[in-house]
């Protein structure tokens, strides 16, 4: 096969043509293959291709064996390019250069083409666009491609006697960088070839501390890759430690951010700046701190590292120590003199930030340390709500007790209480016992209780008025949040349910939660509340309850006012159309008649008015002689069953009725409630409760 003569079509030719391989049909597609390989190369070193570097022992590389190897033992040719993590990716056309194409023996279209390192590729034929594209590549001059082609190739494949021949040669400019600045050195320093630098620099001095269009230099890269020899090769040629990136890392950065304490020593020897800082702010210190590496720590404060050196933010290492929670760095850290109170720009310490990520360890080593538990943030938030209120923003099951996912914020907020000040919670306008309550987070509820903080705490003016609704104690936010334990807890506290300016009874009452409005009446809870932005002529717990007939009853019997619900303006004349109101607000010098809404308005809405027989007759039992309005009068005459109620409310009334309405109101609710201690007749007392339906006298 050496002696056969196969001629091939050159590259630089217009009309394509393929070989006639017929002569050698009896030989294998990959003997095929690698002599047509062969055959190309000789015929692009023979013709005007690539003159330039042709005497090149690097330009051409391929990765074959041997001529005295046996053919046994001969590597195949690769199909696909080898893996490397090369940095800049050439991955385009404009990489390759085209060197031949042909047809094996089974009649398959193949091309072999050069790529950028100087390797041949054997490859099916692509589509004709890109085959089109590869063949006016081929006919430009070698050089085009790059001059330093061969060089770096040399370099990948760490043959140090090739580039020590290339750096020699007259036309070899180590300086012209590649589409992303890269020059050979920083090739070199990539792939951790320390003898090519040491060859690259006896070069060319004084390209040691060039840079990417990245503004990398050779010793950032190396020290990205943790190419121990490249750095110390590089530092002993005079490169220098402090050249940043765009980002602003120095090379000692970036080898905290490796943690590789060897490579931070040899920078710290050669000088490295140690409190240079990033883009950020950051300081290799800050870096070491967040990774809890206590030993570079150490060494770069022996280099005179500033242990409170702030980054963009106000924020110091301690503080990033504490938000890791790496109790060993702080330790470490305090030692040497850091602020233990130090705040950021936005007012947060250590203790402060080691609270709000929930590190219980750091929380107790800061308080051993008498870190300052009462310093507030700009938002005056303290440590201590910030613990309280962090957790699982009620959206994990409810629970009474201290489960062990929250176990350590139980914890937290357990050690904070004996540091912290009451008198600070409340000049703060806020007590934890809101944050708690807002969250759910009834374990923490529960020991604030216990150690003493006030439950009808308000909120302050101004943090009233960040909610819409201007609502004030912690009550309000357990019955918003329909959290039925924390509202027990509060209660049984002594939480009072008259302090918000909408009432929680109000808000229960609109949920349809008996459970929740029996306990706030039973804790005194104002049952005749009404809303100062939305004046009414009768009660607003009438109206929240309207399509809750058993909830009206309930209120009834607890004394809400039934009275004022037929008190109105207009009586019997002709009522004016029903205005829909909204965002009407109290005005005293204004006629109290005009502006408030009346009962039979509200009853007249659509949402209420298929229900107006039944409501009326549930009030109706609460009532003496009381005279209906014309549009209650129009309701009642809609439906022909709700003429009863009609003659209901026509006197007079029945004296029986209307002794009981005098017994009630001569013993008042709370004398109502205990009648049953007192030696009355179980009918009169269920009469008296309106309870005379479910037993006949």
């Amino acid at each position: 096969m050496a002696a056969a003569h196969v001629s091939m079509p050159g590259t630089t030719g217009t009309n394509l043509e393929f070989a006639d391989y017929s002569l050698y049909s009896n030989l294998s597609d990959d003997e095929l293959m690698q002599l047509a390989i062969e055959r190309s190369i000789a015929d692009a070193q023979s013709s005007g291709l690539g003159s330039e570097n042709c005497n090149n022992p690097a330009a051409l590389n391929m990765p074959t064996a041997p001529r005295h190897a046996p053919p046994s033992h001969r590597p195949q040719q690769q199909l696909e390019p080898a893996a490397c993590p090369a940095n800049p990716p050439r991955e385009n056309p404009q990489d390759v250069c085209l060197v031949s194409h042909f047809v094996t023996g089974s009649g398959k279209r193949m091309v072999a083409y050069r790529r950028y390192d100087g390797t041949t590729q054997v490859a099916p034929e692509p589509e004709d666009v890109w085959y089109i594209q590869m063949y006016k590549l081929c006919t430009l001059p070698f050089k085009s491609l790059g001059k330093l082609q061969p060089i770096a190739k040399a370099i990948l494949d760490g043959d140090v006697g090739t580039v020590r021949l290339l750096v020699k040669q007259p036309d070899c400019n180590l300086l012209t960088p590649n589409k992303d600045g890269w020059i050979p050195l920083h090739e070199a320093a990539y792939y951790g070839q320390h003898q090519c630098i040491n060859i690259l620099l006896r070069a060319q001095p004084g390209m040691v501390n060039q840079r990417t269009l990245k503004g990398k230099t050779a010793l950032m890269l190396a020290v990205s890759r943790e190419q121990l020899a490249c750095v110390e090769c590089l530092l002993e040629n005079a490169a220098d430690p402090d050249i940043a990136n765009e980002e602003r890392e120095t090379p000692l950065y970036k080898a905290c951010e490796k943690e590789n304490p060897a490579m931070v020593a040899m920078l710290l020897n050669f000088g490295a700046s140690v409190n240079k800082n990033c883009i950020q702010g950051w300081t290799a210190l800050h870096e070491s701190v967040c990774r809890n590496n206590v030993e570079i720590c150490e060494m770069l404060m022996k280099a005179g590292a500033k242990v409170n050196m702030p980054n963009m933010y106000g924020i110091t290492p301690i503080f990033v120590a504490a938000q890791s929670g790496n109790v060993d760095a702080l330790r470490m850290l305090l030692k040497n003199g850091a602020d233990l109170n130090s705040q950021a720009a936005d007012g947060a310490t250590a203790l402060y930030e080691a609270c709000k990520n929930g590190h219980e360890g750091v929380v107790e080593f800061l308080l051993s340390q008498n870190a300052d538990a009462n310093k507030p943030g700009k938002t005056g938030l303290m440590p201590i709500h910030i613990a309280a209120q962090r957790g699982n923003d009620g959206k994990d099951l409810i629970t009474y007790g201290c489960t062990r996912k929250n176990a350590s914020e139980t914890n937290i907020v357990y050690m904070l209480i004996p540091a912290t000040s009451k008198a600070r919670v409340r000049r703060s306008g806020i007590s934890p016992l809101h944050l708690a309550a807002e969250r759910n987070r009834n374990d923490i509820l529960e020991v604030l209780i216990e150690a003493g903080f006030d439950v009808n705490a308000t909120l302050s003016e101004d943090r009233s008025m960040m909610y819409e609704d201007r609502r004030s104690s912690a009550l309000y936010f357990t019955v918003m949040n329909n959290n039925i334990d924390a509202t027990i807890m509060l209660l049984e506290a002594g939480a009072n349910p008259n302090l918000d300016t909408f009432n929680p009874l109000l808000v229960a009452l609109r949920q349809g939660c008996i459970q929740t409005v029996t306990l706030l009446v039973e804790h005194g809870a104002n049952v005749n509340s009404y809303i100062p932005t939305h004046p009414t002529t009768f009660p607003a717990t009438v109206m929240f309850c309207l399509k809750y007939l058993t909830l009206l009853k309930y209120l009834m019997d607890n004394g809400c006012d039934a009275w004022s619900c037929f008190n109105c303006v207009y009586g019997s004349n002709p009522h004016p159309p029903i205005k829909i109101r909204r965002n009407v607000r109290y005005d005293p010098d204004e006629n109290m008649e005009k502006t408030c809404v009346q009962f039979c308005e509200v009853i007249s809405t659509e949402n209420y008015s298929r229900w107006a027989g039944p409501i009326i007759d549930v009030l109706l039992d609460y009532v003496g002689h009381v005279k209906l309005c014309a549009r209650l009068i129009e309701h009642l005459d809609s439906y022909h069953e709700w003429q009863c109620i009609k003659e209901k409310s026509m006197p007079p009334r029945p004296l029986m009725q209307l002794c009981r309405l005098k017994i009630r109101k001569l013993l008042g609710i709370n004398r109502l409630k205990k009648i049953c201690t007192l030696p009355v007749p179980p009918r009169l007392i269920k009469f008296l409760n309106h309870q005379e339906r479910e037993q006949q006298f």
